[in-house]
């Protein structure tokens, strides 16, 4: 095989897809784990928790689904609103887009003689010419912009997926021993939800796993110190 054929471990979306799955698993794990150690320990009712803990579920998953494709097509229409933007100034000061281009790859160390080649076989496609533009100079790529519906979708499915991971445990065990064992599920999808962050980006697994982990105990602890309370009342 040749260097030319050795085929580059990359995946397009990969990471605005990762970001979806993990600020909606996490999310939706979080806030479910607070609120049913809350109402488990100010209650000690697992039906007060179900219906409770069921309800938050899916009303913070259609939240997060909602904001996920209003921001998703808020940045959508901004990327929209900055080609249109490019392409006016390709047609209307074609020159003073050259020397931008000129610009961008003199800092890139090419000297005047192979910049004018570059210039020129950018500028002799309006495609390319945009393309550059856009990736260049503003720093825009169009990856995670097109699809708004289907980024807040995967947000949603995976909010309402680890809601459900808390709640488990309340169905089939009695209270004292569903918070336990709610509390240590979670505690152990969160590591893994950032052990697998970091392997498919960059860091520690580790490091990331207990990160993850400590925002689980933070929400754990918050839930049980407002069951204690509201227990008293």
């Amino acid at each position: 095989m040749t260097f030319e054929q050795i085929p580059e471990p990359h995946s397009t979306g990969t990471g605005s897809k990762l970001r979806d799955y993990i600020l909606g698993s996490q999310d939706g794990l979080v806030n479910v784990l607070g609120l049913v150690l809350g109402l488990a320990i100010a209650t000690r009712d697992a039906r007060i928790v179900l219906i409770g803990g069921l309800a938050a579920a899916f009303a913070e998953s259609i939240a997060m689904a909602a904001v996920a494709y209003t921001s998703s097509k808020a940045v959508r229409d901004f990327y929209l609103k900055e080609v249109e933007r490019e392409k006016r100034e390709i047609e209307d000061v074609p020159e003073v887009e050259k020397e931008e281009i000129r610009e961008i790859y003199r800092k890139k160390g090419f000297t005047d003689e192979e910049l004018k080649m570059i210039v020129s076989r950018i500028t002799s496609n309006k495609e390319v010419w945009l393309d550059t533009m856009m990736t260049e100079e503003l720093r825009l790529f169009p990856e995670g912009y097109e699809r708004p519906a289907l980024n807040g979708i995967t947000v949603g499915i995976a909010s309402l997926l680890g809601s459900f991971l808390p709640l488990a445990p309340f169905i089939f065990l009695g209270v004292a021993n569903a918070i336990l064992t709610s509390v240590a599920l979670s505690l152990i999808a969160l590591f893994i939800i950032g052990a697998i962050k970091a392997r498919l980006t960059v860091g520690s697994w580790i490091r990331s796993g207990i990160e993850m982990g400590i925002i689980g105990i933070v929400a754990a602890l918050a839930g049980y110190v407002i069951g204690i309370l509201l227990s008293t009342l």
